[in-house]
């Protein structure tokens, strides 16, 4: 699978679910539209719009659900995963990144920190996987 970094606008209230097994799981839609310089303009504009599906778990899922509405602008680093899809009559492609790590994006704003109680105080070693 291909790790991806994507900035865009949640552009869907973000989704949070417990699985029965008690598994943290948020999931949002992501409008990821890059600009380029249009020399005939002398301007910036805007060119298509990406559409991804991101979808977190556990620890990154409970504080996804915390943090982040729609609207916010945000990178999202995770691995892509494209599927295609049928069912009845339709059909067509998905595509979704897996989550690894989400924040706000610095350029638009600002945000305050504040680290879960849940990884511990001081526990480096959970910060590589914290499940």
């Amino acid at each position: 699978m291909d790790t991806m970094s994507v900035t865009g606008i949640i552009a869907t209230s973000p989704r949070h679910v417990v699985t029965k097994e008690g598994f943290d799981v948020t999931s949002f839609r992501l409008a990821s539209t890059g600009r380029k310089f249009d020399k005939g303009q002398q301007a910036w504009v805007d060119s298509d719009t990406n559409w991804f599906t991101v979808v977190s778990f556990r620890q990154l899922a409970h504080n996804a659900n915390l943090s982040l509405t729609k609207g916010d602008r945000v990178v999202v680093r995770g691995k892509l995963k494209v599927r295609e899809w049928s069912n009845d009559d339709k059909s067509g492609t998905s595509v979704e990144i897996e989550a690894e790590s989400l924040g706000h994006d610095l350029l638009w704003g600002t945000t305050t920190y504040e680290r879960s109680s849940s990884l511990g105080e001081g526990d480096d070693a959970q910060e590589d996987e914290p499940f």
